[in-house]
């Protein structure tokens, strides 16, 4: 009897241990792979985050190709900025090799698989929010009349309630009566130091002035209106304004740093119609057609358009009106395999020097 039981446990003891191997190896392999799984992680982390930087690096070289553009137009044509110029001539999805020519090796490979496409855009061809409060004079805020009825009928246009004017009036005039940069006039100059720590001693109430047929209610001086509206999106902020709305004006409003004149060769016919009084979306029509064969030097030829559209009496103030630039948008996408830098870029042109500056940059998500 035990010469027969030995052989028996001598079997289920190399059983155990054949099972025991085999999980050993089994958690080994576990371990291992998960090893080599963190490893490939990271090697992928730093490779994706290798190619953002060369793709920003991209886009920053075609901003800069960008910025050369508008300052060679400027000194080509300094009084007029309009749609048939170099700067507004989109760039299609394009390899960068080919703008780099032929190059050979890993650079090569990296620079075939780069795509960027980009568009400039008129900043000042759109109605500006910031236009609805002027500064006449230091230490004051004041809603502008003329800019409001002008975005009252904008509003009305693209089926929006136009009573929404006056509550955007209030809040970019409360949001500018605590910006450090409240004073700016339409040139871009500020008002003295001293001037401005004189109105803020005198409280807030000193920087607003009063503008019959505005309802100063509660939503000019909310603490979610004293925030400084630096985008479209901030129209969200304000009760009354919805997303779908918001969509709607997008294409046709536009939040700059200081007040500017709309440019009248290559606002659409749905700004002209609100800006001009008296024009009617079938004449702004009309005189974006006439304006397709032949721009706009000065003033003077913007006048002669009008009357051609049938629109007489219309004061063409400087400040409202102009047929030059000093703000672009830059829409440029820049794509390195699996990066992708979509970006949008605010640029302004000094108008005097004609040099550029990069005022914000907002990238898309």
């Amino acid at each position: 009897m035990r010469a027969r039981i030995q052989p028996a446990s001598i079997q289920r003891e190399r059983g155990a241990a054949i099972i025991t191997a085999l999980l050993v190896m089994a958690l080994s392999a576990i371990l291992v792979s998960s090893i080599l799984w963190r490893e490939q992680v990271q090697v992928r982390r730093i490779e994706n985050q290798r190619l953002l930087v060369q793709a920003q690096w991209v886009s920053r070289g075609a901003l800069d190709w960008t910025r050369l553009i508008l300052h060679t137009e400027a000194d080509t044509l300094p009084t007029a900025t309009y749609l048939g110029g170099l700067w507004s001539t989109p760039v299609a999805r394009t390899r960068l090799s080919h703008f780099l020519g032929g190059m050979d090796g890993e650079g090569g490979q990296q620079v075939g698989s780069t795509w960027l496409s980009g568009t400039v855009e008129d900043a000042q061809a759109r109605f500006n929010l910031r236009d609805l409060v002027s500064n006449p004079s230091p230490g004051v805020l004041q809603v502008n009349t003329t800019q409001l009825q002008a975005f009252q009928r904008l509003l009305q246009l693209v089926g929006i309630n136009g009573q929404l004017a006056s509550k955007t009036a209030l809040y970019v005039r409360a949001g500018l009566s605590h910006s450090a940069t409240r004073f700016e006039n339409a040139n871009g100059s500020t008002a003295s130091t001293d001037a401005t720590q004189n109105s803020q001693a005198q409280g807030d109430d000193s920087t607003f002035t009063n503008q019959p047929g505005l309802d100063d209610d509660n939503d000019g001086r909310s603490s979610v209106a004293s925030l400084l509206m630096t985008d479209v999106d901030a129209l969200l902020d304000i009760p009354g304004y919805t997303p779908a709305a918001v969509a709607k004006l997008r294409p046709f409003i536009t939040v700059l740093p200081n007040a500017t004149p709309v440019n009248m060769n290559t606002a659409s016919a749905e700004v002209l119609t609100a800006i001009v009084p008296g024009m009617t979306l079938a004449k702004a029509q009309a005189f974006v057609a006439r304006r397709q064969t032949v721009f706009f030097r000065n003033m003077s030829d913007v006048t002669l358009a009008l009357s051609a559209a049938d629109v007489e009496g219309v004061s063409l103030d400087s400040s409202l009106y102009d047929v030059t630039t000093s703000y672009f948008f830059i829409h440029g996408r820049v794509q390195q395999d699996r990066a992708e830098v979509d970006r949008t870029t605010l640029i302004w042109r000094d108008p005097l020097a004609h040099k550029t500056r990069v005022v914000r940059v907002q990238d898309a998500f």
